[in-house]
């Protein structure tokens, strides 16, 4: 048996590279490669959403606007990021911009709702109901551009969601086969809570970016749905 077969052997083996110094230099190795790669994946979504961010007077006319869902308060209100998004939307649907809404976030247990609380805000602020599309399994962004292009049968789309992301948004969309564009929601007051959000946002590309080359299938996928058409076709009531 050798030397290095024996426990005395390993530890002489892995001692070295527990001292602090090593440590630090792993550790810096670590942090600037991930900081790298950050930095990349942030460069390719925002080269693949170049130039597709409008006003909500400004867009060119499509046939549907996505909605993403976020955070709807235990009350059943929408925060103040959603509603920004939903104000925007309406005003597109009001102005002819889009036929239809296609509002798509998270239902994933019974005491969480988002698509729900999204429409009941709308139908309040005098949307009709019948121009109203959901999507209950729009977990992320990406599943709710997949679900948009091969559930809901959406080929040309505005999305509309906060500033900080609509870059990442439009790559997705793009990258599953929706001609998109975007309007984002400036509205917001620059705080700790949107420093948040726009550092999170910033990571996420990392994720988009596998997503945009892997295509990995939604959680959940099902039968056509023709709810986006319906609304589409529907008349203001």
């Amino acid at each position: 048996m050798s030397p290095r077969d024996t426990p005395s052997g390993v530890g002489a083996l892995i001692r070295p590279w527990l001292r602090p110094k090593v440590l630090l230099r792993v550790a810096a190795v670590a942090a600037l490669t991930a900081m790298v790669l950050v930095g990349v994946c942030i460069g390719v979504v925002r080269w693949r959403a170049s130039g597709l961010e409008y006003s909500e007077t400004s867009v060119p006319p499509a046939d549907v606007a996505l909605v993403p869902g976020a955070e709807i308060y235990p009350n059943g209100q929408p925060s103040p990021y959603v509603a920004g998004r939903l104000d925007l939307a309406r005003t597109l649907l009001n102005t002819g911009r889009v036929k239809a809404l296609l509002l798509t976030g998270d239902f994933g247990t019974p005491t969480y709702d988002e698509p729900d609380a999204m429409r009941k805000y709308l139908i309040g602020k005098g949307v009709p109901a019948n121009r109203i599309a959901l999507d209950y399994a729009g977990f992320d962004t990406y599943q709710s551009c997949a679900r948009a292009y091969r559930i809901f049968g959406v080929r040309n789309a505005i999305v509309v969601t906060q500033d900080f992301s609509v870059p990442r948004s439009i790559a997705l969309c793009r990258s599953v086969g929706i001609r998109t564009n975007a309007v984002g929601d400036h509205s917001q007051a620059h705080n700790a809570t949107y420093d948040k959000c726009w550092l999170r946002d910033q990571i996420a590309a990392v994720k988009a970016v596998y997503s945009m080359v892997v295509q990995p299938d939604p959680k959940f996928l099902g039968r056509q749905e023709t709810s986006v058409r319906d609304a589409m076709a529907a008349n203001p009531r």
